[in-house]
């Protein structure tokens, strides 16, 4: 038998289709998007029962997975509950700087019996922290006491705001200098400042709280010294000249409120006890008007007039008199 070429084309082509079978692929879905095999877990059930998936699908899934532990696990009860426990105890804890500032003990205690326009106003006692500012609580009882020579008897309160009074303490010349020189007290505040300075780095927030007592260590308003030329031995030398008197370490405060703007000048060196009732009289005495907010007191003040400064010192006066009668030390 006689083949052509072209019949033994065909028949070797059929031939080689039967022993190597190709699948076949429709041409509809030439046009859609590629695909690839995702192997099933059951940490995903909702792709469990597929096979395919495109990879746009993939992302989008993917993406809602994570939205969706991630609201579920904030959403969870015992997730806030526990949260919230952990706040509340924070809360509850002091912190260390805290219970410094507040946690204060008194180691010892005194009395003020104070009298406006010579009516018996009734008696302050104030508990001390001899443990916390030694060298304040030191410097007030000798005062309060006279073992430092002079005493705060017969002394006046000279600043009464709406948030604390401020008695004058005692002078740092003429009798009173020389009555404490011969006791060996010299009336500076170097140590109170140190203290002071000590207590703000250990304490933070407001330190001069209601009903805490402190001691004037500095003047915050103080301006600071001006450069001047002095002679000396024959050559002119730069000199510096202090601008104000700096407070010696004796004139106290009593907070009637919270008061911070005692921060930057008062070293608290203990609480009222009792006989808050009384400094709340002093704070209702009248006084002189503060003007510090006129503009004229402002120009006045940035010019360096003095009469700004003499009348700076008024402010706040009261116009009574509010007096220490007597003062001490009381036994435990």
């Amino acid at each position: 038998m006689k083949f052509t070429v072209n019949e033994n084309q065909q028949t070797q082509k059929q031939q080689d289709m039967l022993r190597t079978p190709k699948f076949l692929h429709s041409p509809n879905l030439s046009s859609q998007t590629q695909t690839q095999n995702i192997p099933t877990s059951p940490k995903f059930p909702f792709i469990k029962q597929c096979c395919k998936i495109s990879r746009r699908n993939l992302t989008i899934g993917t993406n809602s997975l994570l939205l969706l532990l991630f609201n579920s696990q904030i959403q969870d009860p015992f997730f806030m509950s526990s949260k919230a426990e952990v706040e509340e105890e924070e809360l509850q804890s002091p912190k260390n700087d805290d219970f410094l500032c507040t946690g204060k003990i008194p180691t010892k205690r005194a009395f003020l019996d104070i009298s406006i326009d010579g009516v018996p106003a009734g008696r302050i006692i104030v508990g001390l922290y001899g443990n916390d500012s030694p060298a304040g609580v030191a410097r007030f009882s000798n005062l309060v006491s006279g073992a430092a020579g002079i005493s705060y008897r017969r002394k006046d309160f000279v600043k009464i705001t709406s948030n604390y009074v401020q008695h004058s303490g005692v002078r740092s010349y003429g009798v009173d200098f020389e009555l404490a020189k011969r006791n060996g007290n010299e009336l500076v505040s170097e140590t109170l400042k140190d203290e002071w300075e000590r207590a703000n780095e250990k304490c933070s927030g407001t330190k001069n709280l209601a009903s805490t007592v402190g001691i004037i260590v500095r003047d915050p308003l103080k301006p600071p010294p001006k450069l001047k030329l002095v002679a000396r031995k024959g050559k002119l030398e730069v000199d510096q000249e202090q601008v104000g008197i700096e407070p010696n370490g004796t004139e106290f405060t009593i907070s009637v409120k919270d008061s911070p703007e005692l921060d930057d000048s008062a070293l608290v060196i203990g609480i009222v006890l009792d006989g808050m009732e009384v400094v709340e009289k002093i704070a209702q005495v009248k006084t002189v008007k503060d003007n510090t907010t006129s503009p004229y007191f402002r120009v006045a003040k940035l010019i360096g007039d003095k009469r700004a400064v003499v009348a700076e010192r008024g402010f706040n006066r009261p116009y009574s008199k509010v007096i220490v009668t007597n003062c001490g030390l009381l036994e435990k």
